[in-house]
């Protein structure tokens, strides 16, 4: 309903925040007991977020909204993968990994972006009112080209890291 629209969706910028800051704090050490690398979480998130994008500049077609009831997100899909999917992990990790010392600034960067995310989700009807429907998937097709770009420059670094480490 409309009424918990704002809520639920605070709710889900909030979990995908508090993933995120816990992914960056013991990200690397879930990696390890996961036995998994920093290598394969970059090139897994290039491929999700490119799969993602592809969506976004060729959407599906249109399915009838009768075809399955409405229910209230929790978690998935808006808090995970939407906002804190493998790719925002990843990069998240990898800033912290590249550069520990400056973890406070990432974490202020993180928190005015999930508050970017969190203005933008809760004015998105009105955004749409006022722009209208072209405009928005014109938006929404030129944002999905930029995203296939870093997705694809998210998997030429695991790839070229991947090569190195032969």
């Amino acid at each position: 309903p409309d009424a918990r629209r704002p809520w639920v969706i605070l709710r889900e910028v909030l979990i995908a925040f508090l993933v995120l800051l816990a992914f960056m704090f013991v990200g690397q050490g879930f990696l390890r007991v996961m036995n998994l690398s920093a290598l394969s979480l970059q090139i897994a998130g290039g491929v999700v977020l490119f799969l993602i994008a592809m969506r976004m500049v060729f959407p599906p077609p249109a399915r009838p909204a009768a075809d399955e009831p409405m229910v209230e997100p929790l978690i998935v899909p808006l808090a995970i993968p939407a906002l804190a999917g493998p790719s925002a992990l990843a990069t998240v990790m990898l800033l912290v990994s590249q550069a520990p010392e400056r973890r406070w600034e990432w974490v202020a960067a993180l928190t005015v972006t999930m508050a970017v995310c969190a203005v933008v989700l809760l004015l998105a009807d009105r955004l749409q009112r006022l722009v209208g429907t072209r405009v928005l998937q014109a938006f929404e097709r030129l944002f999905g080209l930029i995203l296939v770009a870093l997705a694809v420059e998210m998997l030429l670094r695991g790839a070229k890291e991947f090569v190195q480490q032969l």
